[in-house]
């Protein structure tokens, strides 16, 4: 919550230095942000290497049959709720902003004092398929020397993250909403991230009413008490914007729904890194009104987007645990293919941070629909040992 609230301060700050600063300081602004996403554009690879590298080897662990329906039913739940959120903001969202969603591009006239390129280490495609390929072959082999380096890896990148990307976001943001106050179109934006915000919400509810009904309808449950029992599990996410801290929570809620106490135990913790439907209605949704509001971005059809959908749910497994790592782990892809430039980058990071509470008590919450079908299907398998649980952003 704090850090929606550096947010909201660094929007406001932004916006009044962008209308009254005097053009020296504006520029050394622009001079940070152009520094900041080169830096951002380096760290991308890196967060998809280890991260994904490291969430893949970790999943050899416990029973192979409940590990496989439960991942299955996590991407399964993930990549449809991102269906379910273009087909409605393709649908709406260019009816709702209409004419009033396009932004020009800023004023020519700022311009940094110097621009330096920081060029990755390798693309993102690149990048994924090397994590896939590393991470499933420590996974097969037991190969621990390399499972520590992947670790290991994990660890420093996250420690950038949480000590230099995430507090110097504000800042950033600040700069990004400064220029655009320059050039006169911050307000137009202000007022579509509400509607996108109030739709992604929404759409959040609906997903969640979907999953109890269909599940609690097939199950023979009443889907009403399923949602109550995982009401303390969705609020306590909304509060701490952590599945961390939301864990032991949730594990109680999923008991109170009667599920068998070693899918309890194995289901929840793992789709805490796994299943990151909340997080995949909010990227898309926003990502579409983005584009809308974008010059030389056009909203693609679903040869596009559906591929952007599947490797969403990919980039984000084991999603670093600071907030915003969803958004984090999705800006390779969104750049590489849906074309996004910094300035689009920079809003969707504010539009996701956002909304980060929102997001992560739907994946929570969500998680409940998984453990429900995991026992039907599985039953009391084995209980694994030593499952690890991470935060999602």
């Amino acid at each position: 919550m704090k850090l929606i609230l550096k947010l909201l301060a660094g929007m406001a700050v932004g916006l009044l230095l962008g209308l009254y600063a005097p053009g020296p300081l504006l520029t050394l602004m622009l001079t940070f942000k152009g520094l900041f996403s080169q830096f951002i554009g380096f760290m991308i690879p890196l967060i998809i290497v280890f991260y994904i590298m490291s969430g893949i080897a970790a999943l050899e662990t416990g029973s192979g049959r409940m590990l496989g329906w439960t991942v299955g039913l996590a991407y399964a739940s993930t990549i449809l709720s991102g269906v379910l959120a273009f087909a409605a903001a393709s649908t709406f969202l260019p009816q709702w902003l209409g004419e009033a969603a396009a932004v020009p591009a800023a004023a020519d006239k700022l311009a940094p004092l110097f621009k330096l390129e920081i060029k990755p280490l390798f693309d993102v495609m690149t990048a994924l398929m090397l994590a896939f390929v590393f991470g499933l072959g420590i996974a097969a082999t037991g190969a621990a020397r390399l499972r520590e380096i992947a670790d290991q890896g994990k660890d420093i990148v996250e420690m950038v993250l949480a000590r230099v990307l995430v507090p110097l976001l504000p800042a950033y943001i600040a700069c990004e909403f400064a220029d655009m106050a320059a050039a006169g179109t911050a307000f137009a934006t202000l007022k579509t991230f509400g509607v996108v915000l109030l739709m992604a919400i929404a759409l959040h509810w609906l997903w969640l009413a979907a999953l109890y009904g269909a599940s609690g309808t097939l199950l023979g449950r009443n889907p009403l008490s399923l949602l109550r029992a995982m009401l303390p599990a969705y609020f306590t996410a909304l509060g701490t914007m952590s599945s961390a801290a939301t864990i032991p929570v949730a594990l109680r809620s999923a008991g109170n729904m009667k599920v068998s106490p070693p899918v309890v135990n194995f289901v929840m913790p793992l789709c805490a890194t796994i299943h990151l439907c909340g997080s995949t209605i909010t990227l898309v949704s926003c990502a579409t009104a983005v584009m809308l509001m974008t010059h030389g971005l056009e909203v693609p059809g679903w040869d596009v987007m559906l591929p952007f959908i599947l490797l969403l749910g990919v980039t984000m497994v084991a999603a670093p645990g600071a907030p915003g790592g969803g958004v984090m782990s999705a800006l390779g892809i969104l750049s590489s293919v849906l074309g996004f430039p910094e300035a689009s980058l920079a809003l969707m990071i504010a539009l996701y941070l956002a909304q980060d509470s929102f997001g992560t008590a739907c994946n929570v919450a969500g998680d409940g629909v998984v453990a429900l079908w995991v026992d039907r299907l599985v039953g009391r398998a084995p209980q694994p040992a030593g499952e690890a649980a991470v935060q999602r952003g």
